[in-house]
């Protein structure tokens, strides 16, 4: 491999091994309709791109009774590995322990499917920005039938940005990492999260804290098939006050002493219970005027705001629990 002033390898003429990893739990309906397209991908890749010398595809099954066994474990060209310890920061650690002999590792969920292009545009933009973290596109689409509440509310709404855009944070939804990069700086994703969320959100600060690199490729694609039952009111004003208060969590974190925690304390639970006002007003001009969407963005804010407030004082919502306590 060549290497850089730096003392690194050039993205723009590396050789690499490129390993996506995808983490499941309990849903091998939709881990089966992915992994064809997926390993389509890894071969287009391959002959696109000669510079790539490997692929491989990795598949971490977060259940101990390992039930994606029979849908990856018999896949041809999918390595299948269980990790039994629960929560999503685990099977992120341990994707990133397998693909050790690997310069790029590339993250997409269980329930997604990549675009027709989706491998080489963010191996591109990595070689041509040589970042230690690249974040694509997640373009969401709900199942017919769904609640106009919901789809007025914009709740599945995914951001599009120019590539190259250098961004603070990232999901892990379709991320590439630099492995060389990623583990130069130290960087796991955080344990004590346990079955929180956030993993990602904070993975990609620490990243970026010690000195790492995000930059964002439009033109990698992966699609979500929502399922019915997220594509709820329900679902989508939990989903609301989890990002709040994952946000909160994550701040925390970064707290640097009792001062500072203090203050982000403070500022979470005026912050939060101002959004939530905010929150209220914008619902009730919703019903006054007859407006669907400002309606839920309105509830949206109140459960957001709520998921804040609670967070200032130490409440973690559970996410990935895996029983009906969060």
């Amino acid at each position: 491999m060549t290497e850089s002033s730096a003392g690194r390898p050039d993205a723009r003429t590396a050789e690499v091994r490129l390993v996506v990893g995808i983490l499941t739990f309990r849903r091998p309906a939709t881990l089966a309709a992915s992994l064809p397209k997926v390993l389509e991908q890894t071969r287009w890749l391959r002959d696109a791109d000669a510079s790539v010398v490997s692929t491989e595809v990795l598949v971490i099954d977060n259940d101990p009774a390992a039930s994606a066994r029979e849908v990856a474990g018999s896949t041809p060209g999918v390595r299948y590995v269980v990790e039994p310890t629960p929560g999503i920061a685990a099977a992120r650690n341990r994707a990133l322990s397998e693909a050790d002999q690997a310069e790029l590792l590339v993250f997409i969920d269980d329930d997604e499917e990549p675009g027709e292009h989706w491998l080489l545009p963010i191996v591109e933009t990595w070689r041509a920005t040589g970042a230690a973290a690249v974040m694509g596109r997640v373009q969401s689409h709900l199942p017919e039938g769904t609640d106009p509440w919901v789809v007025a509310g914009g709740f599945f709404d995914r951001v599009q940005r120019t590539t190259g855009t250098v961004i603070g944070e990232a999901a892990a939804g379709n991320l590439l990492l630099d492995l060389d990069q990623v583990r130069a700086l130290g960087v796991r994703f955080e344990s004590k999260l346990e079955l929180g969320g956030g993993e990602d959100t904070l993975f990609s600060k620490h990243l970026v804290r010690r000195g790492g690199r995000i930059v964002w490729c439009n033109e990698s694609v992966t699609h979500d098939f929502v399922e019915r039952d997220r594509a709820t009111k329900r679902w989508a004003l939990q989903r609301a006050w989890s990002h709040g208060n994952t946000r909160i969590t994550v701040e925390r974190y970064f707290a640097a002493g009792r001062r500072d925690r203090t203050r982000i304390r403070v500022v979470a639970a005026v912050g939060g219970a101002a959004r939530a006002a905010v929150g209220v007003a914008r619902s009730v001009f919703g019903t006054l005027t007859g407006s669907l969407h400002h309606r839920a963005r309105g509830a949206r804010a109140i459960r957001k705001g709520g998921g804040m407030f609670v967070g200032a004082f130490g409440v973690v919502f559970r996410e990935y629990a895996r029983d009906e306590r969060s």
